[in-house]
């Protein structure tokens, strides 16, 4: 008797794997150890590749248009000017074949492009010309008196930070309670104080009734760094009072408004200290705009340099341009007005390529 055949048990057919995401590894893998393969691309060089193309971007496509055409325009001021350095330079009595051998000589009867041209070339290679009075060469006179306007900027940029960055989060921390009233109250205050007025207030103060400090001169930091801070500790901090307000002003609004995004909140309930989200992630993302009132306010510290370099006796940059516009030199104009330009332009490039380490978002960009 045949014995029935029993048919095979169906197999079970296994379930499909869910698709995996593209560079993501299987639950049951380990990641891969050692170095990346060869050829492939490491994230921290790839933000460095970020920063730096971030970086050229803006040298090529706004630092060099912005100073080719602010060369063209303090060229062009210096070449609509009524007065007549060769004139000028000769006095009342010169004859006009005086004035024309002069202009001969100092190129001044060529064509305005011819002429632009020829000093923009010049000013690249770090000749500025010579002055129309005295025959030295304006680019030996601003670096002899550039490094003072930069080092009373850097005292001043540094004093600033050291005080508007502590009450801007102090304020900023607390909206609306007593120190929040009390560094709004104080910033409003300091931006009505003309700068000559506290440094006069301050000479009087540390220099005459202290003698703590001098009053007047520059000393080079080859005579000591003691003796040169000594000179320009208060030029510095009486420039430094108006930025240092318009940062608290700047960091407290944008702490203010970090505080209350809903990543903080996210970071509390995942248990993450005060102090940690603060300097962390919200202090990270709120300086952004702090840093970039920083390049604005340099104009403003150069600028200011001129009064304070006329109340402490300073020989700057300041006093340099007035000079040579009360004596209508207009080669001594030209060549400040380029350097100043070009001190800004590279001082607002070194705070986007801060802003862009500190702030990784806009590497990414």
């Amino acid at each position: 008797m045949d014995t029935p055949t029993t048919a095979p048990a169906p197999t079970a057919k296994p379930a499909p794997a869910a698709p995996e995401r593209p560079g993501s590894l299987p639950h049951d893998e380990p990641p891969p150890a050692g170095p990346p393969p060869p050829g492939a691309a490491r994230p921290g060089r790839r933000r460095s590749w970020r920063a730096v193309r971030r970086v050229c971007g803006l040298l090529f496509f706004v630092v060099v248009p912005v100073a080719l055409l602010s060369s063209l325009i303090i060229f062009a001021l210096g070449h609509l000017s009524p007065v007549d350095p060769a004139a000028a330079r000769l006095g009342e009595n010169a004859t006009a074949a005086d004035v024309a051998r002069l202009h001969e000589l100092w190129g001044l009867d060529r064509p305005f492009a011819e002429q632009y041209l020829s000093w923009l070339g010049h000013a690249l290679t770090g000749d500025l010309g010579s002055s129309y009075l005295t025959d030295i060469p304006v680019a030996d006179s601003i670096a002899q008196r550039l490094p003072v306007d930069l080092s009373v900027a850097l005292v001043a940029l540094v004093a600033a930070v050291l005080i508007g960055f502590p009450a801007g989060i102090a304020a900023g921390t607390r909206p609306g309670g007593a120190v929040d009233r009390v560094v709004t109250l104080l910033s409003s205050i300091a931006v009505t104080v003309p700068v000559f007025l506290l440094g006069i207030w301050l000479a009087l103060l540390f220099a005459v009734h202290l003698k703590w400090l001098p009053a007047t001169g520059y000393a080079t930091t080859a005579t000591g760094l003691g003796n040169w801070l000594s000179h320009v500790l208060l030029p510095g901090i009486s420039l430094s009072l108006v930025v240092a307000a318009a940062l608290a002003r700047q960091l407290r609004t944008s702490l203010a408004a970090a505080l209350a995004e809903k990543f903080v909140v996210g970071a509390t309930l995942r248990g993450l200290t005060g102090r940690r989200i603060l300097f962390a992630h919200v202090l990270r993302t709120a300086v952004g705009p702090a840093l970039s009132l920083i390049g604005l306010e340099v104009p403003e510290l150069l600028g200011g340099a001129v009064v304070v370099e006329a109340v402490f006796g300073l020989p700057g940059l300041g006093q340099y341009a007035l000079g040579g516009a009360a004596s209508h030199d207009t080669a001594v104009v030209q060549g400040v007005l380029l350097v100043t330009v070009g001190v800004v332009l590279l001082a607002n490039l070194l705070v986007d390529a801060l802003l862009g380490w500190l702030r990784p978002e806009t590497r990414k960009r």
